[in-house]
């Protein structure tokens, strides 16, 4: 048996369902596989299916918790399940089983929440679009010749097809709000520190990433904040608690001054219709009572993305190391894609001390951005420069791949011209994403809200970013947003 009006709610309804015994959990578990089985052939969202685990869970005894028998997509990133694979989107990973979960995945069940699967990433997180060698590309269930973004393009992709009502993301660059707007779904990066980090990683690529869940009502993502919050064992700071996050929904946000901009601070140019989402959000700010002003950060952005980049690069060529040596093998491009090999070139040339430099620089732009919103509750803009673009647009040409393997494969003494070719994809990327990075590397809690469509039916997602710790703020605009212009019922065709 199933659950024909599954769609219907969300997480939290379902939920209610099952307190109310109007559904069992192990229908709702079989109508995710009918709807998994059904439209995952057409998006590859979902990589590893759990659907054994899934129903043996749903007929025993679930822990009481606000999500109680619903069910749950985990990203194939990080977030490790005892006796399950996380490939990160890595062929030497591919098929080596856990030893232990994570702590965030024990909060996940521990809500009550019903683990399907694993759903589809790019090769470590890296890119804004999830077209990896190893899983092959995720696509976006409102237009399947479009990427459905990254690096939770998976999970965005499957809330959006209905098959889960919230699967779990990770953000490093942008990674939950990313997909969010290319799909049509809500997503918000808590503040660094909110959701735990361990006990495999202390903090993923120096603090940037962290970890949340991808849903398709506000209030969904709030209760599973409140599920998860909190620090854990051997955690390297605390930030003050916060919430309950549930409760905020509902409140009235009060009049916020927010800024806007449809500046990129990355990157050069910004979509028509990107611009045209931020005026429409605009002039609906303004219509529920906020002060809105034109306004942002100012950053030098080629030098800024050159510092991330560094970042990304040192940690890229550490994950790659990892792989090859849990594998027993030297590092080889054969075991890896070739952006992300490509990314880990650069991190070999660096030194320990442009690592340090660039984490000096980025620190110290964040204590400028922080001063910003001593002036302002919260920031808008878009979350991508442009409406989901087309699988592979992103990806490098023929002629950058022939080039990246020709350095890869010619040894150390050519490394240093990777540089020519890895300059213009990482600003072909950051062209992409102008604003989502900048909020990783300060911490704060950001999110994307999908109040914009385009003329040809595609999502364009609009960024809010609050004051590091105030989640609280982004909840209530996020509620009174979702009221004001309600998109819970705004499906794919097909879906």
């Amino acid at each position: 048996m199933a659950f024909p009006d599954y769609a219907k709610y969300d997480g939290l309804g379902l939920a209610e369902l099952v307190r109310r015994k109007k559904v069992s959990p192990i229908e709702l578990v079989e109508e995710a596989i009918n709807r998994i089985e059904d439209h995952n052939p057409k998006l590859n969202a979902v990589v590893y299916k759990l659907y054994d685990r899934a129903r043996a869970a749903a007929k025993g005894t679930l822990p009481d918790g606000p999500f109680k028998g619903v069910p749950f997509l985990i990203k194939d990133l990080h977030a490790t399940l005892e006796g399950a694979p996380t490939s990160h989107g890595n062929k030497l990973w591919r098929n080596v089983p856990a030893a232990i979960s994570t702590e965030l995945v024990k909060r996940w069940e521990n809500s009550g929440a019903i683990v399907m699967g694993r759903t589809n990433t790019p090769e470590f997180g890296l890119t804004p679009y999830t077209e990896s060698d190893s899983l092959g590309p995720a696509l976006n269930p409102w237009d399947v010749s479009r990427t459905p973004g990254g690096s939770s393009g998976g999970s965005g992709a499957a809330v959006a097809a209905r098959m889960t009502p919230l699967a779990s993301g990770g953000d490093g660059g942008g990674s939950i709000r990313i997909p969010s707007s290319a799909c049509g779904i809500f997503g918000l990066k808590p503040t660094r520190g909110r959701t735990p980090t361990g006990p495999i990683i202390g903090e993923s690529w120096n603090g940037f990433d962290i970890e949340h869940v991808l849903t398709r009502s506000v209030r969904d993502s709030a209760a599973m904040l409140d599920a998860t919050k909190g620090q854990d064992v051997g955690a390297p700071y605390i930030i003050p608690d916060a919430g309950p996050f549930l409760r905020e929904v509902g409140k009235k946000p009060g009049k916020l001054r927010i800024a806007f901009s449809t500046k990129p601070m990355l990157g050069k140019n910004v979509h028509a219709d990107c611009v045209k989402g931020v005026e429409e959000t605009v002039a609906l700010l303004k219509q529920l009572g906020h002060e809105v002003l034109e306004d942002a950060p100012v950053i030098n952005g080629e030098e800024y993305s050159l510092h991330f980049l560094t970042i990304v690069a040192g940690q890229i060529r550490a994950d790659i190391e990892e792989a090859a040596a849990m594998a027993g093998k030297k590092v080889s491009l054969d075991d890896f894609d070739l952006t992300s090999y490509g990314t880990g070139l650069f991190g070999t040339i660096l030194k320990a001390s442009d690592y340090v430099k660039a984490l000096r620089y980025l620190q110290s732009k964040s204590r400028d951005i922080g001063r910003f919103f001593e002036n302002y509750d919260v920031l808008l803009t878009p979350v991508l420069n442009q409406p989901p673009v087309k699988i592979g647009a992103l990806k490098p040409s023929a002629g950058e791949q022939a080039q990246l393997k020709f350095i890869a494969r010619a040894g150390a003494t050519w490394i240093l011209e990777a540089m020519n070719v890895i300059k213009p994809l990482a600003a072909q990327t950051f062209e992409f994403i102008p604003w989502t990075p900048v909020f990783n590397v300060s911490g704060q809690p950001a999110m994307s809200v999908p109040l914009h469509w385009n003329q040809e039916g595609l999502p364009i997602g609009m960024h809010f970013v609050g004051k590091w710790g105030d989640e609280a703020a982004l909840f209530r605009l996020a509620g009174q947003l979702e009221k004001a212009k309600p998109w819970f019922d705004k499906a794919p065709e097909g879906y």
